[in-house]
């Protein structure tokens, strides 16, 4: 079709841990493919990307109801401490794998070259499981921002009775609007992402100023800093303790996602670095101090756990303003962002799938892996991230808990992902590529991929325990079946596939058939 460019490597096939030097006519960038998409991302746009698909506070706030169990507004404050420590070492590690190897792929890629002689199937591994952990995001985020917008009605409406398939309408024309937006507006998303940035930042000053000045009683210190309250069911507040860093996690744990638009940056191997940095600095010091704020404009913590509204901020809001007029302000406020997170969670899952599909990893990879003249995006890659959050919307008109099943698992699958590419970094004593613009040296980096290597390893077991007890079967964290039931599945997909996929490639930083802008 005349519409589609052809996606066919510049290289030879060869085995993944096989550094490719051979020269060709063609220009290729560090995927070892030729450069099919348009580098329209500025290192502004970039870390708008970066900063707003974060989007921790708002994160944050959207579980804060649910945090709060394990430990009261202490536990959730120094839980987002400790969990950001350790996704702090996740992210130096993704990082520098980012800059030594900018390709969409992302960990898909670097999985693949780190593992050596088992980076076929490693990479196979890490890239299913790094699309399936960002198209439960799509799903999460819109399914957010649909009980947001109901919120904002309830607001208005103390009698309403909410229902789920208000937020399942709410959730279909925001998921069809963002996909037609990623698919027919591909010129624009720089400048969304850049404007979400500021409604990040922007948005966050906002929130704690209203939150600081308007309640009439605010909490008291020790409530908001050490009245450490346990009502999981657990007895071990220890253990509470860490199965509450999952919360903290949700909202910091995305630290791959500018990595898949390596394609669509200059100079990626410097400024994926430095925006995954701005996205954790800013992520921390908003996520932190918002949380602070909202906790001390609480007076009446029962009256929010008990609330009816779908978005837990909305009660908090309620109370600190004193006004539906007030709560409905600062729930705008929180939603705007949450669109524009949503356009990244796009941009990263299509991407994702696209770089699967033109390795042959994909059913139908001729189709997927195409690249669209006229809109200058992976048309059909993202088309299909919005079929698949549709499908995942009418399970969650049929069971919430079946829906929550598959969201819970963003961070499990995400994690493990990293794992595949990290470890393996590890294990090769960190010889297996060469050496890009961010690079820790010496014992360093084996001190920081440890320790990211380890805290995934034990916290993806315990963030697979049930959030309380006792269980049932509403209240059962399925993270591990969804985990094992979609591991299965693409181990399956595997056997059947193996032959006609061929992986990524490892092209060297220094190797002559490499795009000017490639690296």
């Amino acid at each position: 079709m005349a519409d589609y460019l052809d996606d066919k490597t510049a290289l030879e096939r060869k085995d993944p841990e096989t550094t490719t030097h051979a020269v060709t006519d063609i220009p290729i960038n560090a995927s070892g493919h030729k450069q099919e998409l348009d580098r329209n991302f500025s290192f502004l746009a970039i870390c708008g990307l970066a900063v707003t698909s974060g989007n921790v506070w708002v994160a944050l706030g959207g579980s804060v109801t649910v945090a709060i169990y394990n430990g009261g507004p202490p536990g959730v404050l120094y839980e987002f401490i400790v969990v950001s420590f350790f996704y702090w070492l996740v992210a130096a590690s993704i990082a520098e794998l980012a800059s030594a190897m900018p390709s969409s792929g992302g960990v898909y890629h670097w999985a693949s070259i780190t593992a050596g002689k088992y980076g076929r199937v490693c990479g196979w591994f890490a890239g299913w499981w790094n699309f399936l952990a960002w198209v439960f995001a799509i799903a999460a985020t819109t399914e957010i921002i649909g009980a947001q917008a109901v919120s904002m009605y309830a607001a208005f409406h103390p009698t309403f009775v909410t229902h789920r398939w208000h937020v399942f309408v709410a959730y279909m024309i925001v998921n069809w609007l963002t996909c037609f937006c990623v698919l027919f507006a591909n010129w624009i998303l720089p400048l969304l992402e850049q404007g979400g940035a500021f409604l990040i930042v922007a948005g966050v000053l906002i929130t704690i100023i209203v939150c600081a000045s308007m309640p009439p009683v605010h909490a008291t210190n020790a409530f908001v800093w050490s009245e450490w309250t346990n009502t999981t069911g657990y007895s071990s507040n220890g253990f509470v303790f860490m199965l509450g860093m999952l919360n903290g996690a949700f909202s910091v744990g995305t630290p791959d996602v500018v990595t898949h638009l390596a394609e669509e940056i200059p100079k990626p191997s410097k400024n994926i670095p430095k925006a995954i940095l701005a996205q954790f600095v800013i992520g921390f010091i908003t996520g932190f101090t918002f949380l602070i704020s909202i906790f001390y404009s609480i007076s009446d913590l029962t009256t929010i756990l008990n609330s009816t509204f779908l978005f837990p901020l909305a009660s908090i809001y309620q109370q600190a303003t004193g006004s539906a007029g007030g709560t409905l302000g600062l729930l705008i406020i929180a939603i705007l962002p949450n669109l524009i997170a949503l356009l990244g969670c796009y941009l990263t899952a299509s991407r994702v799938f696209w770089t699967l599909a033109r390795d042959n990893a994909t059913p139908f990879a001729g189709i997927f892996s195409r690249v669209s003249h006229k809109h200058r995006n992976p048309f059909n890659a993202i088309l299909l991230c919005a079929i698949i959050s549709t499908i995942l919307a009418c399970i969650y008109l049929g069971s919430q808990a079946a829906f929550n099943a598959f969201i819970d698992s963003f961070v499990v699958l995400s994690s493990i992902s990293y794992l595949a590419a990290i470890l393996p970094h590890l294990l090769s004593r960190r010889s297996e590529v060469a050496p890009g613009w961010f690079w820790m040296r010496g014992p360093i980096g084996f001190i920081v991929n440890g320790i990211a290597c380890l805290y995934i390893t034990v916290f993806v077991v315990i963030f697979c325990f049930p959030f309380s007890m006792p269980v049932s079967a509403s209240t059962m964290n399925y993270s591990s079946l969804l985990t094992g039931g979609t591991t299965v599945f693409v181990a399956l997909f595997w056997f059947w596939r193996q032959r006609e996929y061929e992986g990524p490639k490892y092209v060297a930083p220094d190797a002559e058939m490499l795009a000017a802008d490639a690296i």
